[in-house]
């Protein structure tokens, strides 16, 4: 049975959720997607807005009220949180955020999507990023080394995980090894160590991140030293996943299935609601805003107001 399509009069306005960065080239990139969402929805989607939990503006705060003032009464926002995988921001604090924007906003109610990562959309744009830097040297020479940002969150790691071995499948790399770059191991300098070790002569470091930022300029950095360090080495950087028609197809997939699909997280291996070895101390812990420079009136409210 198909969905009969959203019309532009029902259609509820879409929340873009951002983590936050120190960089303003991240921030840039971020708001010019924003601005990309809302050009293609434009007729169909009233209002696209995007804010960030913690670190930049507009915050989420920010944004939500943007959202609201025109919002006829009782229909919803869906707000799409703009994370790779199901971690500690995705189930927590994006969540914990838009509960504490209820309480400001009588009557506001949403609907909330899902991480964006893995989809095979993601797959194809990391392999025309690495396609990119190969500049046609072939592929069957090649190890990727897939980095992500690391979290204490093990099912987002297992995530990472996945992604690189879907990486591998099909693509005709030599192989595809994983690292993070913060929180959790191997390391970035550990994973390019074991490709060398595997007999590599050439080894692309691809980003599993969506826009600049100081951990992906440490992913950068760190590949660098390494090849400095192994001059025989042809160690390459792939780039960003980055503001593109992909990715933004993508988040109004996430839109869509918000609406009409089923947007249930995988809450098997899932930190907060099964004790998984090492991290017991997470199960049913209480999740509470980031704190947000914008916010500062609020913070030492935000543990009462959520109680």
């Amino acid at each position: 049975m198909t969905q009969d399509p959203i019309k532009p009069a029902g259609a509820p306005p879409l929340l873009i959720v951002g983590h936050g960065t120190r960089s303003d080239e991240g921030v840039a990139e971020f708001t010019r997607f924003v601005e990309r969402v809302g050009s293609l929805t434009r007729g169909r989607i009233p209002a696209v807005a995007g804010g960030f939990i913690e670190l930049s503006r507009p915050s989420v705060a920010d944004a939500v009220t943007r959202l609201a003032q025109p919002r006829p009464p009782g229909r919803p926002m869906v707000a799409v949180p703009l994370v790779l995988t199901a971690a500690g921001h995705g189930k927590g604090d994006i969540p914990a955020a838009l509960a504490r924007e209820l309480r400001r906003h009588p009557g506001l109610s949403y609907r909330y999507g899902r991480p964006l990562g893995p989809h095979p959309v993601l797959q194809d744009v990391l392999e025309a990023r690495i396609g990119a830097v190969l500049a046609g040297a072939p592929r069957q020479d090649t190890c990727v080394v897939l980095v992500g940002r690391g979290s204490t969150d093990p099912d987002a790691n297992a995530e990472v995980a996945k992604v690189a071995r879907l990486l591998w499948e099909g693509r005709g790399y030599a192989g595809v090894e994983y690292a993070f770059i913060s929180l959790a191991e191997p390391s970035v300098p550990a994973a390019l160590g074991r490709a060398a070790r595997l007999g590599a002569r050439r080894i692309v470091v691809a980003p599993y991140f969506l826009f600049a930022g100081v951990l992906p300029d440490r992913v950068t950095a760190q590949s660098r030293e390494f090849a400095a360090a192994h001059g025989a080495l042809d160690v390459r950087v792939a780039g960003l996943i980055g503001d593109c028609a992909e990715l933004a197809g993508l988040v109004l997939g996430r839109y869509d299935e918000a609406l009409h699909g089923d947007i249930r997280m995988n809450c098997d291996t899932c930190a907060y609601r099964v004790a998984l070895p090492g991290f017991a101390g997470k199960v049913g812990r209480p999740q509470v805003p980031h704190d947000h420079p914008d916010e500062a009136d609020v913070h030492e409210h935000v543990h009462e107001v959520l109680r």
